[in-house]
């Protein structure tokens, strides 16, 4: 007699990222939740094997176990809050990988902030019953894909009666060029121009029958090319000349690209810095330093496990930020805020030789976290509780100005 598993709680991302960063073998845990898949009459069992799968890199498959999940279950409690329950958040999520939604469960560990998730499809829209909230979080990424969802949801929370972070006709300006659109003229801000291009029109460029002017008006070679909905650096590259271009063309089936002119942004010692920074309520507060000696940085492959001295150098950036960074670049962030207009906003960024901010992307679904090891990296655990204390402080504020 099969017994019914719904009671088995789901383990949830936050755990199953430690467990993947600290080398666990996810392997005998992936095999334990398709045995509980078949006697769970809820979706916690696929919903984790979804996760345990996208962090060994399966990620078709793992969207596919998602969609069942969300197929037989809408709601979703991950584990953040400790006994002690103060808030109670619900977020709106949508369907796809780590990067199509803000990872809550990183800001809330061990938190008295109690996480619900509802997923929201094309096919299943906003259930009639949902859990008692005292804040709504929209926590769905701006995608081609995504474009219908926000607008949907737009309509679908217009006169919600709780609190509403993060709405969905803001998060809908943060493709790149309308970013760009946004962005390029705040005082303090670099931002190339970044134009999307149809295929076609690059392989144009590309035979030399079109002047690469004619499709960026700040064009020069090198510039920085990647498909539409491309992120964390999949399938992007600097492009030297025509030549580069049509090689590029060749191994990329896509049919649109976003386009901007590369800046150098290295400093004299000939490294690249970049900058996670996040804004809580318009205040800036920095995640991370990735400084590596190639232009595009990811903090897990720029090498900052391996050197002390990078590490270093992160720490006095952290410990110095309000003082320093911010302050330099305030009137930036200000107009950031001002215009991008979401409570919770994640900005990728450098800073140019001449001391303006470089923006590389602006997104709220960024991933920030405070699962890197204490012992390698002590001078995180302070700064990334500094980010966490801010977002509640955000839920707490939201909560007290609908109560006013």
């Amino acid at each position: 007699m099969h017994t019914n598993k719904l009671t088995e709680p789901l383990i949830g991302l936050a755990k199953l990222m430690r467990m993947a960063y600290s080398d666990c073998d996810l392997t005998p845990l992936g095999t334990q939740l398709i045995e509980r898949a078949e006697t769970d009459t809820g979706g916690h069992a696929l919903m984790d094997l979804s996760t345990v799968l996208q962090l060994r890199g399966n990620r078709e498959l793992a969207l596919t176990m998602q969609a069942q999940a969300i197929e037989s279950q809408q709601i979703y409690a991950p584990p953040t809050a400790t006994s002690q329950v103060n808030i109670r958040l619900l977020a709106i999520m949508g369907p796809g990988d780590l990067m199509a939604n803000t990872p809550l469960e990183f800001l809330l560990e061990d938190s008295d902030v109690a996480l619900d998730i509802v997923y929201v499809t094309q096919d299943l829209p906003l259930p009639a019953n949902l859990p008692d909230h005292d804040v709504l979080f929209v926590a769905i990424a701006q995608s081609d894909l995504n474009m219908p969802l926000l607008k949907e949801i737009d309509t679908a929370i217009a006169s919600w009666p709780r609190p509403v972070l993060n709405r969905p006709d803001r998060i809908a300006l943060l493709s790149r060029n309308e970013a760009c659109t946004l962005l390029k003229s705040a005082p303090g801000v670099e931002m190339p121009i970044t134009v999307r291009i149809a295929r076609q029109t690059l392989e144009q460029v590309a035979d030399k029958k079109r002047p690469l002017t004619d499709i960026l008006e700040d064009g020069a070679f090198p510039i920085i090319i990647r498909p539409v909905d491309s992120h964390a650096g999949k399938d992007l590259d600097k492009i030297d000349n025509t030549g580069a271009l049509v090689s590029y063309l060749q191994n990329m089936p896509n049919n649109e690209f976003y386009v901007s002119r590369f800046v150098d942004y290295r400093r004299q010692d000939g490294l690249f810095r970049k900058y996670r920074i996040v804004l809580i309520n318009g205040k800036p507060f920095v995640c991370h330093v990735g400084i590596s000696e190639h232009w595009m940085i990811h903090y897990l492959n720029a090498g900052m496990t391996e050197s002390a001295e990078k590490r270093a150098e992160e720490e006095r950036f952290m410990i110095d930020f309000d003082n320093a960074f911010a302050r330099k670049h305030a009137e930036a962030f200000h107009a950031i805020n001002e215009r991008v207009g979401l409570d919770y906003l994640g900005i990728d960024c450098g800073e140019t030789a001449d001391g303006k901010l470089l923006i590389f992307e602006v997104d709220s679904c960024m991933i920030v976290h405070a699962i890197d090891p204490v012992d390698v990296f002590p001078y995180k655990q302070p700064q990334m509780n500094k980010v966490f204390d801010a977002f509640r402080q955000m839920l707490q504020d939201a909560m007290q100005r609908d109560s006013a």
